[in-house]
């Protein structure tokens, strides 16, 4: 079970310690990092892309002094991607080596090309080892893109946190890592997986909550502008996409309107940007004429209405 210190020993000081790395972190998402970590359990999220799952993780290792390790999920991944594999090539240039030499022991040669040296560590293993500074995040991204057999392997690998290499024996971890798994639920994970886990769906913030994210991410935008921003895409979600904008499209649109001097938001500033906030050709083509000029009168107007003393 990882090491509580003060930043983490308490749900408000998880937050604070989020925060302070420039991920706002409400009270729900507050609470269940908090439980990871007290009671050593993974944590699973799931929510659309670009909603922050994945920066959970780099805050949370950057908040801790903890190496992050990643392991980027991809369809056909199977277990010895993620754990090890043997250096083939180097073992070549040592066997030829050593005939080249004479006097070969077999034996002796055998032990040496199946010892540390010639193991390449992947993220699994990797996480697996003793680290002075503790156990490291360990984040298993897009789990829903791999298949069946890979979390029928997780599974196990989570549960006892070691693995078995035939020439070198069991590797257990000293400490058991930190674990996040994401999921953008393009298929559903197992069940069995997910109860090893605690889970939090990471949904899309509301208008407040997009501000403050906005805030500390992109600090040198104007307060104006921000809240044209953030409303206009959060009228943009309501719209029928086929991919809706993330928080990580917000604040990239942010940026890019600042490199631009753009003040404040017209039709015409949104749409040469509009590839900074939407990534499907079909999505930007349904903006296109007076479409961007009624969503953001829509923006503004609701603006206005805030505004407005009750």
């Amino acid at each position: 079970m990882p090491d509580l210190s003060a930043p983490t020993s308490s749900i408000d000081s998880v937050q604070k310690m989020l925060n302070d790395q420039g991920y706002v972190c409400d009270r729900a998402l507050g609470t269940i990092v908090f439980l990871s970590l007290k009671l050593g359990r993974p944590l699973f999220l799931e929510g659309e892309a670009g909603v922050g799952k994945t920066e959970i993780a780099k805050a949370l290792a950057a908040a801790l002094g903890r190496r992050l390790i990643r392991l980027q999920c991809y369809e056909g991944l199977d277990a010895s991607s993620a754990v090890y594999e043997w250096n083939f090539p180097a073992q070549m240039v040592a066997i030829r080596a050593a005939e080249a030499a004479g006097g070969l022991d077999r034996k002796a040669l055998q032990a040496d090309l199946f010892s540390d040296d010639f193991l390449i560590k992947r993220p699994l293993l990797e996480a697996m080892q003793p680290d002075e500074n503790g156990a490291p995040v360990l984040l298993i991204d897009e789990l829903d893109r791999t298949d069946e057999p890979f979390e029928a392997f997780l599974l196990e690998a989570l549960s006892d946190f070691q693995v078995t290499i035939p020439e070198l024996g069991t590797i257990k971890a000293p400490e058991t890592p930190i674990v996040i798994l994401t999921s953008n639920r393009t298929r559903e994970v197992h069940d069995a997986l997910k109860r090893r886990c605690l889970y939090h769906w990471v949904d899309y913030p509301n208008f407040d909550r997009e501000m403050e994210i906005l805030t500390a991410r992109a600090p040198e935008a104007g307060a104006a502008l921000s809240r044209e921003v953030v409303a206009f895409v959060q009228r943009l979600r309501t719209e029928d996409l086929f991919k809706k904008p993330g928080v990580a499209e917000t604040i990239d649109w942010a940026k890019c309107l600042l490199a631009l001097d753009a003040l404040t938001l017209s039709p015409e500033v949104i749409a040469d940007t509009l590839g900074a906030v939407l990534k499907y050709q079909d999505d930007i083509q349904k903006l296109q004429g007076s479409e961007a000029k009624r969503i953001l009168d829509e923006a503004k107007a609701s603006l206005e209405a805030s505004l407005e003393p009750t």
